[in-house]
């Protein structure tokens, strides 16, 4: 007997509102039309989706890069969904592979709690905290046990674990491979199982362990979650993934005019990828900023708002508004209208930049040694202000340096 042909889903305007708000700025939603077929159905029922993200407390703070997924999740529990900020506080044991190129060193017990204690406290400036459920694995992991992990491990094959691109490059090198680090995407997957999850949000690096997610849930007779990645943030350069080893960051805990500033940093181009990633202005509302600096508009009144807009997200609108007032007391004062723009790194870990070296950075001096004779001179202004110090440091920031009449270089330390 022929089975009727099932027919797609007949979706209403509020479920492509809701497609429309998961894909934009994703890399991959997997797959498309079962997350459309939950979205009509949670529609239909009444009943939220489980939305699941989880994070591994590996350091004391977060930056805004990693505020990307936190977005995407605000996106989507302000459609009413149930969003679940996962903290893996066992998995931190273990240590997660992804990207790497040799074992990572477990974090103990103690660093996983301390580090834990900010986590959500930082999240909560995305997320809405009334309506986000806050869970550690280690509520379903630990009493597993050494006979339930036994059982978890034989649904999933050695063949699958090793079609993962690190794992396989490491064998392939005949770097070393800990039996440990296979049990990270399985209880990675096994919080989906506990959960009961229907989406799980994640970087692109976090794919392979999302689709164990996936398929463990079927293991375990379950509907099986969608998938939605997000890219990672290019950092102030433009060009690597925002990273404090790199120094092209903004810590969300940082001070508001240093984050103001460092917004205002960033390239004209990459401020578009940051309003979609980043703002919780509407797609329509970007295009409209983005049509006005194409048909003329200065491109900084855009990249004022976006830094506004961050700013205030992580302090406040007040601290927001200081921030800009910082940055135009900074600016003004006998300065012309074209001036050079330079950003330049900080010193190693952060460290702040010595005023002779800066000169020479940025071109308005032939040495350091020349810098500080200048200084001597009662040639160097920073925002107007003549510098005597010759020790003067400055840290990160937004500064506009004169030397005599003429060179003028707006610097920007980040």
């Amino acid at each position: 007997m022929n089975q009727a042909p099932s027919h797609p889903p007949v979706v209403s305007d509020r479920v492509r509102e809701a497609l429309a708000v998961s894909l934009r700025g994703c890399d991959e939603l997997i797959p498309k039309d079962e997350w459309v077929k939950k979205l009509v159905k949670s529609e239909a029922t009444g009943k939220p989706l489980r939305i699941k993200l989880g994070l591994d407390p590996t350091a004391p703070d977060i930056h805004i890069g990693h505020t990307v997924v936190l977005n995407k999740m605000r996106q989507l529990q302000d459609l009413g969904h149930t969003v679940i900020f996962l903290i893996g506080d066992f998995t931190s044991m273990i240590g997660d592979p992804s990207g790497r190129n040799s074992t990572r060193p477990p974090l103990t017990a103690e660093q996983i709690k301390v580090n834990a204690e900010t986590y959500y406290k930082q999240a909560s400036l995305v997320l809405d905290p009334a309506k986000t459920e806050i869970r550690y694995n280690s509520e379903w992991s630990d009493p597993l046990g050494a006979r339930g992990m036994i059982q978890l491990a034989s649904r999933y094959t050695v063949a699958r674990m090793m079609e993962r691109n690190d794992f396989h490059d490491r064998f392939k090198a005949g770097q070393s491979i800990s039996v440990h680090e296979f049990l990270y995407p399985l209880m990675q997957g096994y919080d989906s199982v506990a959960l009961h999850s229907d989406l799980e949000l994640g970087g692109t690096d976090q794919k392979f362990n999302l689709l164990v997610g996936r398929q463990l849930q079927t293991e375990y007779g379950q509907e099986p979650q969608c998938i939605l990645t997000m890219p990672l943030l290019e950092g102030l350069d433009g060009v690597e993934k925002m990273s404090k080893s790199k120094n092209n960051y903004i810590g969300i805990s940082e001070e508001p005019n240093t984050m103001f500033a460092k917004v205002l940093s960033i390239s004209d181009v990459l401020m578009w990828r940051w309003y979609t990633l980043l703002s919780f202005k509407s797609e329509a509302e970007i295009a409209t900023l983005k049509a006005e600096v194409d048909s003329g508009c200065n491109p900084k009144d855009a990249k004022v708002a976006l830094a506004k807009e961050i700013t205030a997200r992580f302090h406040s609108a007040a601290g927001a508004d200081a921030a800009e007032q910082d940055f135009i007391n900074r600016s003004k004062g006998g300065v012309p209208d074209e001036i050079a723009e330079i950003c330049l790194p900080l010193g190693e870990g952060g460290a702040a930049v010595g005023i002779g070296a800066l000169l020479k950075s940025a071109g308005l001096a032939a040495s350091s040694g020349e810098g500080n004779r200048l200084i001597d001179g009662g040639g160097v202004r920073i925002d107007g202000n003549v510098v005597s110090d010759k020790g003067l440091k400055l840290g990160a920031g937004i500064y506009v340096l004169q030397v005599g009449k003429r060179k003028f270089a707006r610097v920007t330390l980040a």
